[in-house]
């Protein structure tokens, strides 16, 4: 499979972040009890704030994480999103993705959805600039 095109046209112009396996993600919440879904919303929250000059943040996206946790999901869905909608391209997630956590847990594999949809796009999305 030939690697992904490299694109920079438009904003942002800032630090690109990094590639998480969704696999790896998964296998780090479960085995942690939940705990590194916190360092994983802080973490990407913060490199697309670095990135783009734009959005919520580390620290406020894991104050949002630890006391409504039912936004994350809908807030880093549109915020990698957006990233996209900078550089005049079709957004692969939207807020609405979140919608696979809420209400989608109660058919069990929503949140498994959303993840692989926005850890995804996220991940195409660092491809673009070169990162593997």
């Amino acid at each position: 499979m030939p690697p992904p095109p490299v694109w920079h046209a438009g904003p942002p112009t800032g630090p690109v972040g990094k590639v998480r396996g969704t696999g790896t993600v998964i296998l780090l919440s479960v085995v942690t009890l939940g705990i590194y879904v916190l360092v994983y919303y802080y973490s990407t929250h913060e490199e697309l704030k670095r990135h783009s000059g734009d959005g919520l943040g580390g620290p406020l996206a894991l104050v949002l994480a630890l006391f409504v946790g039912v936004v994350s999901p809908f807030l880093l869905s549109k915020e990698v999103g957006d990233v996209y909608e900078r550089q005049g391209r079709q957004p692969p997630v939207t807020a609405l993705t979140g919608l696979w956590v809420i209400p989608g847990f109660l058919i069990l594999i929503g949140p498994f959805v959303w993840l692989v949809k926005t850890n995804g796009a996220l991940n195409d999305y660092w491809r673009g600039f070169g990162v593997q």
